[in-house]
């Protein structure tokens, strides 16, 4: 055998279909209990139980407790990283699963992904912030926030010098599954999404990786990010 990261391990704990439904819902950033991951997977609780012990000695998902109960999330952002890379991969390939309801416009429009905005006004965003130079790809392939850039989240109420100290990069692209282009992520992506909720524009829906805007909201989301023409 080559010596190296174990790609296999890695690949066969995402790849089982109930251990990838529970990740993807703890792409939501919440905190989940054994139980409602196993209604995730569609599975039972004792089945769930070996799914997440699994998953948390691999060190891709944490255990906490409060009080009698216990709550799983991902371990770190580079899991979140990795399977918002799979996910837009699958997405790009043709590789969907079939769930349609009442929800799926809701998501595709506007939903949380792991700690940042995604669906079509997350895309609106990153696409203004291209077309106005506020961000530029650099030569090593990352995305740069340039000086007006810099000064553009100020003007929105984003000190861009709190990102620029975490450790995750500060603007990085993630693709959309629902619209195949990209939306922001990053220290970055997180920040505008946490200026949204604070200034009312929008709310996290209970229960829902959903972020529903008010008339309102989306009417100033879309005047603060215009896209500029050519």
């Amino acid at each position: 055998m080559r010596d190296g990261p174990d790609i296999a391990l890695i690949g066969s704990l995402i790849g089982d279909p109930a251990r990838a439904n529970m990740l993807t819902a703890l792409m939501s950033g919440k905190a989940l209990t054994a139980s409602e991951l196993a209604a995730e997977a569609g599975i039972t609780a004792q089945t769930a139980s070996s799914h997440l012990g699994k998953l948390a000695s691999a060190g891709l998902i944490d255990q906490r407790k409060q009080g009698r109960h216990r709550y799983y999330v991902l371990s770190d952002d580079d899991v979140g990283q990795a399977l918002e890379s799979l996910m837009g991969l699958a997405a790009k390939k043709g590789h969907l699963r079939v769930r349609t309801g009442p929800n799926d416009p809701a998501l595709r429009k506007a939903r949380v992904c792991y700690d940042h905005l995604a669906g079509d006004l997350g895309v609106r965003i990153y696409d203004c912030l291209l077309s106005q130079s506020y961000v530029t790809p650099a030569d090593d392939g990352s995305i740069r926030l340039t000086e007006s850039g810099n000064a553009f989240l100020q003007s929105f109420g984003i000190n861009p010098a709190h990102s620029s100290r975490s450790r995750r990069p500060q603007c990085r692209a993630c693709l959309d599954w629902s619209e195949r282009r990209y939306h922001l992520a990053g220290s970055t992506g997180h920040a505008i999404y946490l200026r949204l909720l604070e200034l009312g524009w929008a709310q996290r829906l209970e229960a829902s990786r959903v972020v529903q805007f008010s008339s309102s909201g989306e009417k100033n989301l879309l005047a603060q990010f215009p896209i500029l023409n050519g």
